[in-house]
């Protein structure tokens, strides 16, 4: 079991290489749709968990405008 979680962190890592340029948001977005829990995500991108959640919260939120007075 312990090789496939090398492999599965091998594969995300390879993929991040891949999203140079993105935004942190969207690399927790993506490795969320691959099915990596927030920890696993905090772990690879090297953030909390907390941080990793609040990104998902945010994405899930509709776009909502700022009014000012």
């Amino acid at each position: 079991m312990e090789n496939d979680d090398r492999i599965e962190r091998l594969l995300a890592l390879i993929l991040l290489s891949q999203m140079k340029g993105s935004s942190q948001k969207e690399k927790v977005r993506i490795l969320n749709l691959a099915g990596f829990s927030n920890v696993e995500i905090a772990d690879i991108i090297e953030t909390t968990s907390d941080k990793v959640a609040k990104s998902l919260y945010q994405a899930k939120q509709p776009n909502r405008k700022s009014y000012s007075r």
